[in-house]
């Protein structure tokens, strides 16, 4: 049944079948070839969406999108400009920190590469940046964004491990900002390399005036992530409450949003989260096949058993196929699967369940922008009208970097793990 289930999967997946159909349909072939009562499948599909956790998916997707194109990501951009663009290649770095940054408000990769490509790579380019390095750049650096807290993966992986949703976003913010600062020093040696300009030298009074002017953005992950870890809402309640006000600032602070746009953008996230909870519903289906057959276990017990119990190579062989799944498969659909089918062998050498969300995070995170599926790198094609493989072939590089902050954070565990020690106890 095993073979079954996910042979019907692959064959649906290169036919073309949409990934959240392949997934439900795999699963039902399983449920009638053994016979199943077919009573089951809206009944399971219906669990799958069944949690409190999963309310914060679509207010995240909408808070990100509110923020790209309500005027809020500008500002933060237009002040690490002023602030860290006179240095050479700063634009460089202002992109990356910029992303570091709108990572902590959107809890999307996709969302963290709009907003920040849209506003500087015209810059760069008009400045002497090479515009595919640049693109290239911004793309990797958008993996960041659900990395560092909101994160909308780490949402879904916390609703099907059981973990705490709170406890994997403090996890997530060392790894984050080792990406962050693996990538500025890329930047900062490309920037040699190539004798990228130094900017303009803004005077301290227009510093303050870009600061002040930004400073509503800036106060939204302190008012998000502040209210979550000091327990005065759940992460579901913060997600909510960064919609309102995102709204509250575009509309009232920066007048960036106007009703006609706001529709549009409730629209385009409703569609965007149907989807994400399309194939959550449908991976229920496909897990109680996995967990019907027992097929995680016998994955447990084959891993196990090639790698002989080694924590060391039982990681290693799940970081490989963490990071080969992140390029064929997107970020939500590869995590609800690999999930319930990596916990046991996690589990079968000690590990620690928030560590390894994090982990599944950050490798599925740097798929967004390594080919052949590559969000981010679609996003950063669409800014600048290059084509995907001029910007795939300078990103090699930069997903190398990333790749060796993930190899870090698996091995070392307390990269993850110590500020949920130390804010939130036992972990």
């Amino acid at each position: 049944m095993g073979y079954l289930l996910f042979g019907a999967f692959f064959v649906l997946m290169l036919i073309g079948v949409p990934i959240g159909l392949a997934i439900g349909l795999s699963a039902l072939i399983v449920f009638i070839s053994m016979g199943i009562p077919l009573q089951m499948v809206p009944q399971t599909l219906l669990e799958g969406n069944n949690s409190f956790a999963l309310v914060a998916v679509p207010f995240f997707v909408l808070a990100g999108d509110i923020l790209a194109k309500g005027g809020i990501s500008e500002r933060i951009v237009s002040f690490a400009e002023a602030a860290l663009g006179r240095i050479r290649g700063g634009l460089s770095v202002v992109s990356v920190l910029a992303s570091m940054f709108i990572a902590a408000i959107s809890g999307s990769g996709a969302a963290t590469t709009a907003a920040v490509g849209a506003s500087l790579l015209p810059d760069m380019k008009a400045k002497g940046y090479d515009v595919a390095d640049s693109a290239a750049l911004i793309a990797s650096a958008g993996t960041i964004g659900v990395v560092i807290p909101p994160s909308v993966p780490m949402v879904l992986y916390a609703v099907i491990a059981g973990e705490s949703v709170a406890k994997l976003f403090v996890g997530g913010f060392i790894p984050g900002t080792m990406m962050g600062l693996g990538l500025i020093a890329w930047a900062l040696y490309k920037a040699r390399v190539r004798d990228y300009p130094k900017g303009s030298s803004f005077p301290v009074r227009e510093v303050w005036r870009k600061f002040l002017e930004s400073f509503w953005g800036l106060l939204t992950p302190v008012i998000i992530l502040g209210g979550i870890f000091s327990g005065i809402f759940t992460p579901s309640e913060a997600a909510a409450v960064a919609v309102v006000y995102s709204v509250f600032v575009a509309v009232f602070i920066y007048r960036g949003l106007d009703f006609k746009k706001f529709y549009r953008l409730v629209i385009g996230s409703g569609v965007t989260s149907a989807l994400i909870m399309f194939i959550i519903a449908t991976a229920k289906l496909f897990g109680w096949g996995l967990a019907f057959y027992q097929i995680p276990q016998a994955v447990a017990s084959a891993l196990l058993g090639i790698t002989g119990n080694v924590p060391v190579l039982v990681y290693l062989v799940i970081g490989v196929i963490i990071l080969l799944a992140g390029m064929f498969m997107e970020t939500a659909s590869a995590l609800i699967i690999l999930t319930p089918i990596f916990i046991p062998a996690v589990t079968g050498v000690g590990g620690n369940l928030l560590h390894f969300g994090v982990v599944l995070t950050i490798g599925l995170a740097i798929g967004m922008a390594t080919p052949p599926v590559a969000i981010d790198i679609y996003v950063a094609s669409a800014i600048t009208g290059l084509p995907m493989g001029k910007i795939a072939r300078p990103i090699l590089p930069m997903v190398c970097v990333l790749i060796v902050v993930f190899f870090l954070v698996m091995y070392i565990p307390d990269i993850a793990l110590v500020l949920p020690r130390i804010f939130m106890g036992k972990v």
